[in-house]
């Protein structure tokens, strides 16, 4: 199994994430996890290979959804020195440029989610729908990994959580799931 792990951070928790669902998926064959920007940037960053068996995306929630290009300023103003990870090109926007193999691709979508106060939304949900509207084939339901605040890191056990999630999906495409 060929896995594409592909992630927007702000301050490092949605990378973090990213990192352990790729080491939960990595006994079971090749995984890359990149970057948003770093993709979005590269040759053929615009197309899916029918050679993936797998993407994962991921990206923290900001406004309900999928960053913008507003709530990433808003973040980078946040962040110590004004820096993020995810400087460019956004989750929402790469998404609306990509295309998928013919047949679609599997997928499945993740995000951090500040657990207090419990606000609606979910990025998971909107790279889920926007991934399924262009023939992509969900494995699982989008999920969420909770975070502190803003900047408040990770919420105890979610880098765990994470990995046997990757794990998990690595069974389920694995046995084959439709």
């Amino acid at each position: 199994m060929t896995a594409l792990v592909v992630y927007e951070s702000m301050y490092g928790s949605t990378k973090a994430i990213a990192e352990a669902i790729g080491e939960g998926l990595a006994p079971v064959g090749p995984v890359r996890v990149l970057e948003i920007s770093a993709l979005a940037a590269a040759p053929g960053g615009r197309t899916i290979s029918p050679q993936i068996d797998l993407l994962v995306v991921g990206a923290p929630t900001h406004a309900f959804g999928l960053s913008r290009p507003n709530t990433r300023q808003d973040a980078a103003a946040d962040a110590p020195e004004g820096k993020v990870i995810s400087d460019g090109k956004g989750l929402r926007e790469w998404l609306a440029e990509i295309s998928l193999p013919l047949g679609g691709t599997r997928f499945a979508a993740f995000d951090t989610k500040v657990v207090r106060p419990a606000l609606p939304g979910s990025a998971a949900k909107g790279a889920h729908k926007a991934l399924v509207r262009m023939g992509g084939r969900p494995v699982v339901d989008p999920r969420s990994f909770g975070v502190h605040g803003k900047n408040g890191g990770l919420v105890d056990g979610e880098l765990q959580a994470a990995g046997e999630w990757g794990s998990a999906l690595a069974r389920l495409v694995g046995a084959g799931v439709k």
